[in-house]
């Protein structure tokens, strides 16, 4: 190594220390980002585009029904979906169930009241919302990853619960677990929105890590490329969710009142538990 070579890497050195901790008041020690959730907000428009309804939803909500079917102790003809979102299960069950959604988002309400106008959706907080009524099914899909407390996840599975019918069925999806947990996964999704105006790219770019493996929390980050025509424009977005144990689920779910069923589904590569859950008092 040359002399300057050498002082070159000296001087890398002292400003990958020195200098940043000086710059940065952060630099060090972790930073805490806030929570924005603009998915469900400003960023809505682009639910649609991220995933196709009547596509990539429909096999899960096929898998849903049959285990309901197959679990219930009564015919099952009403359904609650805790956390609809903008209504892409419910466009996939509406046509075996009378269905309930139920979503803390006004925006995601109204696209999915757009998509599904015969269905009823009401404006409520898993944690505590109570409609006065029971339906002979209940699900909960990948809303239950906003539980970012172990309080608030038996919360939202208690008003699972209350709403429930006995011998009624509770399908429930953990998207990741304790178990399934793979740090710094990162996934991007590419689409395209063709329109009168002209077409809209956008690739989703999803992120989840686990600052402290310690805690019940991990973190998604979506980066959001969105080119219309071919003006590139960069969104960003950041939630802090829940991450339990499978056990931890199957204690809660027990203790909430079910009778614990569990399965796997298959999507590609991935695997997920599916808990059916019947009432039992």
């Amino acid at each position: 190594m040359t002399e300057d070579a050498q002082q070159g890497d000296e001087a890398a050195e002292a400003w990958s220390t020195s200098e940043l901790r000086s710059l940065s008041p952060v630099f060090g020690r972790r930073r805490v980002v806030d929570n924005t959730c603009r998915l469900y907000t400003d960023l809505a428009w682009l639910w649609p585009m991220w995933g196709d309804a009547a596509d990539e939803y429909a096999h899960y909500c096929r898998h849903v029904a049959g285990l309901i079917e197959q679990h219930a102790e009564h015919p099952a003809g009403t359904l609650l979906d805790i956390g609809c979102g903008g209504g892409k299960n419910v466009f996939n069950l509406k046509g075996k169930f009378s269905v309930t959604g139920v979503d803390l988002s006004p925006t995601m309400l109204a696209q999915a009241r757009d998509l599904n106008p015969e269905s009823t959706f009401v404006h409520g907080d898993m944690r505590t919302f109570r409609l006065g009524r029971t339906f002979d099914a209940v699900l909960m899909d990948d809303a239950l990853s906003y539980m970012s407390c172990l309080a608030d996840f038996v919360a939202a599975f208690r008003t699972a619960s209350a709403h429930l019918n006995p011998g009624g069925v509770l399908v429930a999806t953990p998207d990741v677990t304790t178990e399934t947990f793979r740090q710094n996964k990162t996934i991007a999704t590419p689409t395209t929105r063709t329109g009168t105006r002209g077409d809209i790219d956008v690739v989703f770019v999803e992120n989840v890590y686990d600052p402290d493996p310690a805690d019940e929390q991990y973190e998604t980050t979506i980066l959001y490329l969105i080119r219309d025509h071919g003006h590139l424009r960069i969104e960003t977005d950041h939630w802090t969710m829940g991450l339990f144990s499978l056990d931890t689920w199957r204690r809660v779910l027990h203790e909430t009142g079910f009778e614990v069923h569990e399965g796997r589904y298959n999507v590609g590569e991935d695997e997920y538990t599916v808990f059916a859950c019947v009432k039992t008092r």
